[in-house]
């Protein structure tokens, strides 16, 4: 799968669960195993446990592989190695406290966001015009 969909996979994965502050950043010009590495929050270890299982369920329907996952027990952090991606699900207090961001560092990829459903002035819901 390339990497591109496999990040948009996750982070709709995310967010169909109600993920916070999802951030990916790309690290295939740093020296590690992977390209990119997500993070997440979670509200409560139900949450982490239930972002990290839509995760690899998503992933697994579309295709990829699921190499290990970490910490589902605890649930306050939880890894998943999907390969070229590494996914960070935790806690907001354990996400300060160990502060991934400025460890992975740089900037956080830009993520393209699906056109939008507008309402119009009526209300009704209308889809953003072609430009020709």
């Amino acid at each position: 799968m390339d990497i591109r969909k496999k990040q948009r996979v996750i982070v709709e994965a995310l967010e169909d669960i109600k993920g916070r502050d999802i951030l990916v950043y790309n690290t295939a010009r740093m020296p590690s195993m992977f390209e990119r590495v997500v993070i997440a929050s979670g509200d409560s270890t139900r949450q982490v446990k239930a972002l990290a299982d839509n995760v690899q369920e998503k992933i697994r329907e579309n295709g990829a592989r699921v190499y290990g996952v970490e910490g589902e027990r605890n649930g306050e952090w939880v890894l998943v190695d999907l390969g070229d991606v590494v996914v960070h699900i935790m806690h907001p207090t354990v996400r300060e406290f160990y502060n991934l961001e400025e460890v992975w560092g740089g900037k956080a990829v830009k993520l393209a966001k699906p056109a939008a459903v507008k309402k119009s002035a009526r209300g009704k819901a209308s889809r953003p015009r072609r430009k020709r």
